[in-house]
């Protein structure tokens, strides 16, 4: 059971895509926006959250305070369900404080390559734990020039992958590693 951890949609259950998807622990989200609540990453910050699957990262931040989230997601299937939960955890905001929830139904390659004007503040990449390294850094590559000055990626993969590759713009600032899920912390360079 995927839910929502903290925020004014605490507790809330998520659905999650039968399959194709490997979703963020809850264990795992909540250590992550433990250290960005700390460094207050996410109140009124613009989030894009790639490779959503449920939509779970990026809807947390929106019940966490975030003010826009982007999710972008590939499966026609698991982007209605980021619709769904969208919908769920917009319903679940206070009247005056509604996040604005978008969902792509789009591979991250053709999206970050659209022209996207948005500068976001806060990005999650959660891709499959399979994807070659060199298609991450394509990814993150295309990434560069849509963040904001000060912005935080937080990357998630397999501890047994490392670190991986970062393109010129992009600096890791720390790992921290949750069981066999590592999540690196990258800000532009």
């Amino acid at each position: 059971m995927t839910r929502i951890v903290s925020g004014f949609a605490g507790s809330l259950t998520l659905q999650v895509p039968k399959s194709g998807t490997r979703p963020t622990s809850d264990r795992v989200r909540e250590a992550v926006f433990s250290g960005l609540d700390a460094r207050d990453a996410v109140r009124g910050a613009h989030v894009l959250d790639l490779f959503a699957g449920s939509g779970a990262l990026g809807l947390e931040a929106a019940s966490r305070g975030a003010a826009r989230v982007v999710l972008v997601e590939k499966s026609a299937a698991a982007a209605v369900i980021c619709r769904r939960n969208a919908e769920a955890v917009v319903r679940a905001a206070p009247k005056d404080a509604r996040p604005q929830v978008d969902v792509r139904a789009a591979a991250v390659q053709p999206y970050l390559a659209g022209g996207t004007a948005a500068a976001f503040d806060l990005v999650f990449v959660d891709p499959p734990y399979d994807l070659p390294d060199g298609e991450l850094l394509a990814v993150l590559t295309a990434l560069v020039p849509h963040l904001a000055e000060d912005a935080l990626v937080c990357v998630e993969r397999s501890t047994r992958d490392g670190v991986p590759s970062l393109p010129e713009g992009l600096a890791l600032d720390r790992t921290r590693a949750y069981g066999e899920t590592a999540v690196h912390y990258v800000s532009p360079a």
